[in-house]
C-alpha cells in the first residue's frame, strides 16, 4: 500500500492543490455571470485584462525561455510566434491552425538551428 501511495501521491496533490481550486473558482464564475450581458463594461474590462494576462505569459514564456525551449535562438522563437500569428489570421482565425504552424515553425527553426 505504501508503494503505490508513493506513486500516486504528486497526482493527488496536483488535483487537490492545482485542481479543484481552480474549478471552484470557474464555477461559480459560471454561476455568477449567468445574467451578465456580454457587451456590459465588467465583462468586457474582464475579457481585456484576461487577455493581457494571457499575453504576458506568452511573451515571457518566448523571451525568457528556459530549459529546450530556452536552447532555441530568440529570432527562431519570435518567428515561429508571428508564423503562427499569421496562419491563425489566415485560416479564418483557426487557433489550432496558429499551434500548428507556430509549433511547425519551432520545430523546424530549433533542428535547423542545431544543424
Amino acid at each position: 500500500m505504501n508503494a503505490i501511495w508513493t506513486e500516486i501521491s504528486p497526482y493527488v496533490a496536483l488535483i487537490l492543490v492545482g485542481y479543484l481550486p481552480n474549478e471552484m473558482w470557474r464555477a461559480l464564475g459560471l454561476v455568477l455571470a449567468r445574467g451578465l450581458n456580454e457587451d456590459s463594461q465588467i465583462v468586457v474590462w474582464s475579457r481585456a485584462v484576461a487577455t493581457a494576462i494571457l499575453a504576458g505569459v506568452i511573451a515571457k514564456l518566448i523571451v525568457f525561455s528556459g530549459g529546450a525551449l530556452g536552447n532555441i535562438p530568440l529570432g527562431i522563437r519570435i518567428s515561429a510566434t508571428l508564423c503562427g500569428f499569421l496562419a491563425f489570421l489566415a485560416v479564418k482565425r483557426s487557433v489550432f491552425a496558429g499551434v500548428l504552424a507556430g509549433e511547425g515553425a519551432l520545430l523546424l527553426g530549433g533542428w535547423l538551428a542545431g544543424h
